[in-house]
């Protein structure tokens, strides 16, 4: 069974891991881990995350 789990939307809480700056952007893992990146570092890392098969979510 497959079964996708719904991830809550990015608040003004919700932090860059990079920076600290506000996350605009959560990569969702295919390993199931995710990580939250605001603007600046989403477009920094964007081409890696793609290679790795991660689902990007803007927020």
């Amino acid at each position: 069974m497959n079964t996708t789990l719904t991830r809550p939307e990015l608040t003004a809480a919700d932090r860059c891991d990079r920076c600290g700056a506000a996350a605009q952007v959560r990569a969702i893992l295919p390993s199931g881990g995710e990580l939250l990146f605001c603007g600046h570092h989403a477009r920094e890392h964007e081409a890696r995350l793609k290679e790795l098969e991660a689902e990007l979510q803007k927020g």
